[in-house]
């Protein structure tokens, strides 16, 4: 929790690397998508997972955007694949330690909302009174 504190309040720095700040960017997009969240959340709390567990452990996930979430994040390293030459054929996925660096670096927003959910939802209330 102290580090994630310490680095919101870094102030950013004077000049960025355009490279880098695309990367940033390309990355917010995709892991602000809830399954990629979801995905690096559930491969780290059990471990290395067979596709159709990993089906299990997240609802409402489609087959098809479980495919398409798991090759985006093999493409960005956050995730290994591993085919075994079986019958029928199984597939494990396990989070890369850049993958677990990047599930640490959001654990941040599920500390501020630990922090802050009772003024979130206050807030909430309040703006849906006022519109009644």
């Amino acid at each position: 929790m102290r580090r994630a504190r310490r680095v919101a309040e870094t102030p950013p720095p004077d000049t960025v690397d355009p490279q880098v700040e695309a990367l940033v960017n390309d990355l917010i997009g995709r892991v602000a998508d809830k399954w990629t969240m979801i995905l690096l959340e559930v491969l780290h709390e059990h471990g290395e997972q067979r596709f159709t567990q990993l089906s299990r452990l997240v609802p409402g996930i489609s087959q098809k955007m479980l495919t398409q979430t798991l090759r985006q994040m093999e493409r960005d390293g956050m995730v290994t694949r591993t085919v075994h030459a079986v019958v029928p054929p199984r597939v494990d996925y396990a989070l890369t330690d850049l993958g677990a660096s990047l599930g640490a670096a959001f654990c941040g927003v599920w500390i501020w909302a630990e922090e802050n959910l009772a003024r979130v939802q206050a807030a909430r209330d309040r703006f849906d009174r006022r519109d009644r």
